[in-house]
């Protein structure tokens, strides 16, 4: 992601105060003088609003000096940082000749008191990295503001001319190259004061055993956090959107591996997997099974949909129950996923569509997705939290492939006593005994984490630690504009940390620009929905396919996700702005859904697959940087509580899947012949929706 492009996507308006009241007793008192002035600069904004409605000022003036007041600013920063960096610096030499004489006469009181002296440093380096990021998040708030009231393009015109110029320092800010070497020397240093017990090799003959400290730890964490480059890891694990703080605490940021078991959080991610498979085994077989039934092809919708449908009542009661416990609702989750397969394979020997759909409303009652995304959030070390949210997404798009493949695979027609065992019911019977033993071994290995109590998540105060940085505790009379609206609002609130557990608190938190991406959201997952489920019944219409050729085609597509994935993280998101990408995919989603209309007589094989592969793949990539973007413009209160961003997410997916099944069952009683077109209808003028509201509402906010 380029630097640009972090600036234009943040929280707007009463977020960007509330960001600044999380602030409040986190300026290091010693070093007071040195920060940001967001107070001066915030009235010289206000001021210069006031003196260009009065005729005293040109635009190109306002311009020029308020970028000179930006450059003192950011140049008072990095000289203090750079002081300090020199006084980290003397530390470590002393230090270091410390450790020579002690390579002649080895003394381990010594050598322990020298070790714990290096990891002195690491903390206060972590101060240090701390300060950065309160000076990058001022600097980014007060570029916004300077936006919003002018306007005008200025974040875009001032890093693309600070970003590579000589004489600019705004990338010190950003890039701290000075403070990576520090990073590196505390690193090796105590990793030669380890006890290598006689052992001749050096540190750098092997690479590969990592430096299990815990400052160092967390001061990798907290570089990670200022490094604003996308990878393949980082932009896959934002897929999950797990929500958390924008900026923890510099000292208690992770979480206490006393909560982290590795053994549960594979059973975590086994459960999503084998969720995910559950979804889709079905969607290859379910237009056959429907007719063996005797009801029409394109009931299909209904059943696959009814899943969805339970799912949206299952994810919130599974997130309020996450509040309290994981192993429970994941046991519960277990059984009635078992019975809802079992009832889903059993009604083909009953001969009744109703227990057909009422097994697969039990599977979506069976949905612990906000469990998943939950224990993720609160369980797992902030290091390795990155990972286990790309671990989440993996075990979802491998589950997506694998289903279809499964289904593909059980060509069996046998009775076993009096059960019918055939590609129709297999996947319930299949699915019925994965979910027995995953019980099983959930029972015997998951180890319930304790829940601390929201007193106990709230961040402690720091030692030198006093007035908030962004904030004025009493603001002048002249600043009460839009802004200090927000800060009374904010001020009356009990507490405005306190978790989400209303759906009226949660909706009060979404701004535009979350509300424009949960409407791109919805979009990409109903023209997924419409072209996954409805790919039977129009396949087997217009070419004759067999269930294994519709796997075949469908676990094609799910196998997409990763590599695509991976190049838009790797490479594309390195290239352009999420902003740009955004659009670019949503242009060709739609173009995807305009190639997949029947209007060539003959409908052909190339066609659909062609168009097929486009929009589902486009509608990946929208996804990813979608949610990417979703992570940062919605509010940090929704990474706690009942109603979460992971659960506002699920839900807008799920409704758009829900409507999408009921599309095509409506549809099909115009017949199959109309079926694609009917139902491709409304994913065109959705989408079409969708880039005008993109268009229309980043244009009007940046």
């Amino acid at each position: 992601m380029s630097l640009t492009s972090y600036y234009l996507y943040c929280p707007i308006k009463c977020e960007m105060v509330a960001f600044g009241k999380k602030l409040k007793d986190r300026q290091i008192e010693e070093w007071n003088g040195y920060y940001i002035n967001y107070k001066l600069m915030k009235k010289k904004v206000k001021q210069y609003a006031r003196q260009i409605e009065a005729g005293g000022l040109e635009r190109r003036y306002v311009l020029k000096d308020f970028s000179r007041m930006l450059d003192n600013q950011i140049e008072k920063i990095v000289l203090f940082l750079l002081e300090q960096q020199g006084l980290l610096a003397s530390r470590l030499e002393d230090l270091g000749k410390q450790q020579d004489a002690l390579q002649e006469e080895p003394d381990f009181a010594k050598i322990n008191e020298l070790r714990e002296s290096y990891r002195d440093v690491g903390r206060d380096l972590l101060k240090l990295l701390f300060f950065v990021e309160i000076n990058a998040v001022g600097l980014r708030k007060i570029l916004k503001k300077f936006d919003k009231r002018f306007g005008y393009r200025f974040t875009d015109y001032y890093v693309k001319t600070r970003a590579n110029h000589p004489y600019s320092q705004l990338q010190q800010v950003f890039k701290h190259v000075g403070l990576g070497a520090v990073v590196g020397a505390i690193s090796r240093n105590l990793a030669e004061l380890q006890d290598r017990q006689g052992s001749y090799l050096s540190i750098y003959d092997q690479p590969a055993l990592p430096l299990q400290d815990p400052v160092v730890d967390t001061i990798r964490a907290a570089v990670d956090r200022l490094s604003y480059s996308t990878n393949f890891l980082t932009f896959l694990g934002q897929h999950a959107l797990i929500m958390q703080e924008e900026l923890p605490t510099p000292l208690e940021e992770h979480v206490d591996d006393e909560r982290y078991h590795f053994m549960s959080l594979l059973l975590n991610l086994v459960n999503t997997f084998l969720y995910m498979v559950n979804t889709y085994i079905i969607v290859p077989t379910a237009d056959d099974y429907s007719m063996s039934l005797g009801a029409a092809a394109t009931v299909c919708g209904i059943v696959i949909g009814a899943m969805a449908v339970a799912q949206i009542f299952s994810s919130v009661y599974f997130s309020a129950w996450s509040n309290r416990s994981y192993f429970r609702p994941l046991v519960f989750s277990s059984i009635v996923l078992f019975v809802g397969n079992a009832m889903y394979a059993m009604a083909y020997d009953m001969n009744s569509i109703t227990v057909l759909l009422l097994g697969r409303v039990f599977c979506g009652l069976g949905s612990a997705r906000a469990v998943n995304r939950r224990y993720i959030s609160d369980c797992v070390p902030l290091k390795i939290r990155m990972q286990a949210s790309a671990g989440f997404v993996s075990a979802s798009a491998l589950g997506m492939a694998c289903g279809p493949a499964l289904a593909g695979l059980l060509q069996v027609n046998f009775k076993f006593y009096k059960l019918t065992i055939d590609q129709n019911t297999s996947p319930g019977w299949i699915m019925a005994v994965a979910w027995l033993f995953y019980l099983i071994w959930l029972w015997i290995s998951f180890r319930e984490p304790g829940h601390p109590t929201e007193e106990n998540r709230a961040p402690q105060s720091n030692p030198g630690v006093k007035q908030p940085l962004l904030i004025s505790t009493q603001p002048h009379q002249d600043e009460e504009d839009e802004d200090q609206e927000c800060d009374a609002s904010e001020e009356t609130s009990e507490d405005s940390r306190a978790p989400i557990n209303s759906i009226g608190a949660a909706y009060r938190l979404l701004t535009p620009s979350v509300k424009v991406q949960l409407l791109i959201y919805f979009m990409l997952k109903y023209a997924m929905e419409i072209l996954l489920s409805e790919s039977s019944v129009v396949t087997t219409y217009y070419f004759g396919w067999t269930t294994g050729k519709v796997a075949v085609f469908l676990a094609c597509l799910g196998l997409t996700v990763l590599p695509v994935n991976m190049v838009v993280g790797s490479y594309i998101s390195n290239m352009f702005e999420d902003r740009q990408i955004l659009l670019a995919s949503e242009i060709v989603v739609c173009l995807g859904i305009l190639m997949s209309f029947h209007v060539i007589i003959p409908y052909s094989v190339p066609q659909y697959v062609v168009s097929g592969l486009i929009m589902f793949v486009a509608a990946e990539v929208l996804e990813g940087v979608n949610l990417a973007l979703l992570s940062r413009v919605m509010s940090s209160r929704l990474s706690r509580g009942t109603f979460n961003g992971g659960l506002l997410s699920t839900e807008a997916g799920t409704i758009a899947r829900v409507i999408a099944d009921a599309t095509i069952t409506l549809a099909g009683y115009l017949g199959e012949s109309k079926l694609l077109n009917v139902t491709l209808l409304p994913s065109l003028v959705i989408c079409i929706m969708s880039i005008v509201a993109t268009c229309f509402t980043y244009n009007s906010l940046y």
